[in-house]
């Protein structure tokens, strides 16, 4: 398919960017907390009865990240622009990469990742009302980052698990939201999980949701936020000697992705 052509667009059909008024800024952020309140709820009951399993309660997470997280970006007023879809669609098990200056990047996150996708969060995640504990509960992993040897036999071990059950992996590799929204250094531990699983990478491209929900606000915008997939970077033939040249061209990657006001000054 034509990439031109893979374009998909959830909300208004044309959009002037400006604030939302406080007082429907409020009103927005309480029904997206209400929304997910109410698909954690209801897939609750599902994700008990596979609970055994957590390759099977990370799908059941999928599938309700795809409701809960669509429905709360969505309720936040902002058009969304998704394009390259068909590259995730197409992709063997790989390694999903985002950036990350936005709390609407973890609604947009959850929604994008496809079905049969493990994520990797900072262990707070657990304390986001409703979502957070869903997450836990659905399997996918949390990782002290202030504890680094933790982190890292957590990343150690799901290499086993994602390769045993054939799952894919989310991960932010700046490792932490931009306060300013722009491009933050990439932390080694996504590419040193590429090494080991010798999965491929598919970056995905998040533009305008800094815009939309500055970080550390409560203030909404309307705006129009771009969900770009690129072409999947191989990672086989990457080996420990030249992992910073890696990291590196897939940073100047998003560098040459990401609008002047996401770079770094």
């Amino acid at each position: 398919m034509d990439r031109t052509e893979d374009v998909r667009v959830v909300g208004p059909a044309a959009l002037e960017d400006a604030p939302v008024g406080r007082a429907e800024t409020w009103l927005r952020i309480l029904l997206g907390l209400a929304w997910v309140g109410f698909c954690s709820t209801a897939f609750l009951f599902v994700l008990l009865i596979f609970l055994p399993s957590r390759a099977a309660r990370i799908r059941v997470g999928n599938i309700y990240g795809s409701f809960a997280g669509k429905g709360a970006a969505w309720l936040t007023g902002s058009r969304f622009v998704i394009k390259g879809e068909t590259i995730a669609r197409n992709a063997p098990p790989c390694i999903f990469l985002s950036n990350h200056a936005s709390m609407l990047d973890i609604f947009v996150g959850i929604w994008m990742s496809r079905t049969g996708t493990c994520g990797v969060a900072k262990k707070q995640i657990v304390y986001y009302p409703f979502f957070g504990q869903f997450y836990w509960l659905s399997g996918h992993l949390t990782i002290d980052r202030a504890n680094n040897a933790g982190a890292v036999r957590a990343l150690t071990d799901l290499v086993g698990f994602v390769k045993k059950h054939g799952l894919s992996i989310w991960i932010w590799p700046e490792g932490t939201r931009s306060r300013d929204g722009r491009l933050l250094p990439f932390k080694r531990g996504p590419f040193h999980l590429a090494l080991a699983t010798g999965m491929p990478i598919v970056p995905i491209v998040l533009r305008g949701t800094s815009r939309a929900w500055p970080n550390h606000s409560l203030r909404l915008y309307r705006t129009t936020v771009e969900v770009e997939y690129l072409p999947l970077i191989d990672t086989s033939t990457w080996s420990k000697d030249t992992l910073d040249v890696h990291i590196e061209e897939v940073h100047r990657i998003y560098l040459e992705a990401l609008p002047p006001d996401q770079r770094p000054l």
